[in-house]
């Protein structure tokens, strides 16, 4: 059966086996294969376009290692690539199903690049972030640190606790820094949110922006910071001598 070229195949269309598809797996059918989609510079990088990767109990990054044993010079860093699993943006870490089309996406012409995003229980290092934002058009680089202070509400706050929906916190995250890309085009982003328990002074989100000029890259930086807080799935809880609660919004709730 013939396979179409790169050019004149759009996302949904069937990956066919032949020159420019290839099946990555064991000759037994072990019940997951999945359709895997390169575009741009990773389609160069691995000469095709449209493979097919059989694999048992897989994620997404278990497809794209897949792909990598057998194209090495495939894109090493996982943070220059967006995965999506049937035409939505997914999670590295998120199963896969049998039939399924995960595509890899280099950051798309014109949209700010996401030089880092993390969600972590390592300590956040700014000069971390704001590294990977650097870059020779840029004239100002903006970061913003949220640090744990030792009072709030009136009371002796002792350290705090940050949960968060990994998956759509990590997703909702590159939604901001695509939504900073449409506003500021020439911005590099880098962002970064601590989970788990954290000490008076500790560093609990980071947001560093470059751009060619100052008044971008604050306002950039202010932007993502506000869209951070409001929008993205993590939930803070505070301990005080009187106790803990939830902060959610402007309200802080017992258990």
């Amino acid at each position: 059966m013939a396979v179409l070229p790169p050019s004149s195949r759009s996302m949904g269309e069937e990956c066919r086996g032949g020159e420019g598809a290839v099946r990555i797996g064991l000759v037994v059918k072990l019940g997951v294969v999945i359709t895997a989609r390169l575009f741009a510079r990773l389609r160069e990088q691995a000469g095709t376009d449209c493979e097919l990767v059989e694999l048992a109990g897989a994620t997404v990054a278990d497809v794209y290692r897949a792909l990598r044993t057998r194209h090495p010079d495939l894109e090493p860093d996982l943070q220059l690539i967006r995965p999506a699993r049937n035409q939505s943006f997914a999670d590295w870490e998120e199963l896969v199903a049998d039939g399924d089309e995960v595509a890899f996406i280099p950051p798309v012409s014109g949209g700010a690049a996401a030089a880092l995003v993390e969600l972590t229980a390592e300590p956040l290092d700014a000069r971390r972030l704001e590294t990977a934002v650097a870059d020779p058009g840029a004239g100002a680089i903006c970061t913003f640190t949220g640090v744990v202070r030792d009072n709030s509400r009136g009371e002796s706050v002792t350290h705090l606790e940050y949960e968060a929906y990994a998956g759509m916190a990590e997703r909702q995250m590159h939604v901001i820094v695509d939504e900073i890309a449409e506003r500021w085009p020439d911005a590099r982003v880098a962002m970064a949110h601590r989970t788990g328990s954290l000490a008076i002074g500790e560093a609990s989100v980071i947001v560093s922006v470059s751009c060619p000029h100052r008044a971008e890259a604050i306002a950039a930086c202010k932007w993502g910071i506000d869209r951070l807080k409001e929008s993205v799935p993590i939930w803070k809880k505070e301990f005080a001598r009187s106790g803990a609660v939830w902060i959610e919004g402007a309200e802080a709730r017992s258990s």
